[in-house]
C-alpha cells in the first residue's frame, strides 16, 4: 500500500505547474539529485487542491502580500505570503488553496532522503518528518530560500557547489525549526587534519569540475557532508563554498591584469556561461565591472 501512494505522489515542479497554471521564470535541478530542485515562480490567483507530491516543497515570497487559506478536511490553516514567511508543504500530503492574488514565490523541491541524510549526519536519531506550515514567520529560512534563487541561472562549478551547501544547510534549518522533535546540531569539534585540508585544498584548486564538489570532498576526507562542512569551516574560517568563490575571484583579478586575455576568455576560463554572467558575478563581489577593474589595474 504504502509502495502504491508512492507511486500516486506527482513530481513538485509538475503539480506546481499544474496548479499554478504557468511555467516558471527560472528552476534548476543540480546533478546530484539529494540538492534538489530551485525554481522561482510568478503566478496569479490560486483556487485549487494541490495534489500529494513526491517532495518537500519549502517556500518564501518576495515583493508580494497576498492572504493564504490552506483547507485539509475540516482543518483551515491561514497565514499571508509576504517577505520573511515561510509555507511548507510536506512530501505526500494534500491541501486545497486558495490565494487572492499575484504571488512572486520560491520554492525548493527537497528530496526526503536528503532530510534523512542530514538527520544522521547530525547524530540525531529522532524522526525527520516536517511539520505544515503556512505563511509562518521565519526570517532565517525565507533569506536563505531568497539567496537560493539568486544562483538559479548559474551553471558554474561555484553554484553547483553553492546550491549544494544551501541546501544542506536548509536541510538542517527546517530540522531544527519546523520539525515535530527539533535537531539541536552539536558544535564543532576541531577541524581537519592537515593532510586531509590539503587534499581538499587541492581539489578546491583544481580545474577539473568533476573533482569539485561537497560528495566527492566529503567522500576523500571520509567524512560526511554535514561535518566536512564544519570541520573544513573550522579549519579555514570560511565555508568550501566561500573559500572556493574567494579563490576564483582572485583568479580573475589575476587574468583581467593580463591585457592579452579578453574579459569573454576570462568568463570561458572560469567556467561561467557568458560574460554577462560573469560580469554579472564579478561585479556583485567587488562592486565594479570586470572592464573597470581592468582600467584600474593597468
Amino acid at each position: 500500500m504504502n509502495e502504491e501512494k508512492e507511486e500516486r505522489r506527482r513530481p513538485a515542479d509538475a503539480e506546481m505547474g499544474r496548479v499554478l497554471k504557468t511555467e516558471p521564470l527560472n528552476i534548476v535541478s543540480g546533478l546530484d539529485p539529494s540538492s534538489g530542485t530551485i525554481a522561482h515562480w510568478k503566478h496569479g490567483a490560486l483556487h485549487d487542491v494541490v495534489q500529494p507530491m513526491a517532495d518537500h516543497v519549502i517556500m518564501t515570497y518576495i515583493d508580494t502580500m497576498q492572504p493564504l487559506e490552506r483547507r485539509t478536511g475540516r482543518s483551515v490553516a491561514t497565514g499571508v505570503a509576504r517577505p520573511g514567511v515561510v509555507t511548507i508543504i510536506p512530501a505526500g500530503t494534500s491541501a486545497r488553496w486558495d490565494i487572492a492574488g499575484d504571488v512572486d514565490v520560491v520554492q525548493l523541491y527537497l528530496p526526503h532522503a536528503t532530510i534523512e541524510r542530514v538527520a544522521a549526519e547530525a547524530d540525531s536519531a529522532l524522526p525527520a518528518e516536517l511539520l505544515e506550515r503556512t505563511g509562518h514567520l521565519d526570517p532565517i529560512t525565507a533569506r536563505l530560500l531568497a539567496t537560493a534563487s539568486e544562483a538559479v541561472e548559474g551553471n558554474t562549478t561555484l553554484d553547483v557547489m553553492f546550491r549544494q551547501q544551501l541546501t544542506d544547510l536548509l536541510a538542517t534549518r527546517l530540522l531544527a525549526a519546523h520539525s515535530e522533535m527539533p535537531l539541536i546540531p552539536r558544535p564543532a569539534s576541531g577541524g581537519l587534519p592537515p593532510g586531509i585540508l590539503r587534499r581538499a585544498l587541492g581539489r578546491l584548486r583544481s580545474e577539473s569540475d568533476a573533482d569539485v564538489s561537497l560528495a566527492a570532498l566529503a567522500a576523500d576526507a571520509g567524512l560526511s557532508r554535514f561535518h566536512f562542512c564544519r570541520a573544513f569551516k573550522e579549519s579555514t574560517g570560511k565555508s568550501p563554498h566561500v573559500w572556493l568563490r574567494q579563490h576564483r575571484l582572485e583568479q580573475a583579478k589575476a587574468m583581467l591584469r593580463d591585457p592579452s586575455m579578453s574579459i569573454i576568455a576570462v568568463a570561458m576560463a572560469l567556467g561561467y556561461a557568458s560574460q554577462t554572467a560573469f560580469a554579472a558575478a564579478f561585479k556583485k563581489l567587488t562592486g565594479i565591472s570586470p572592464s573597470e577593474f581592468r582600467r584600474m589595474a593597468t
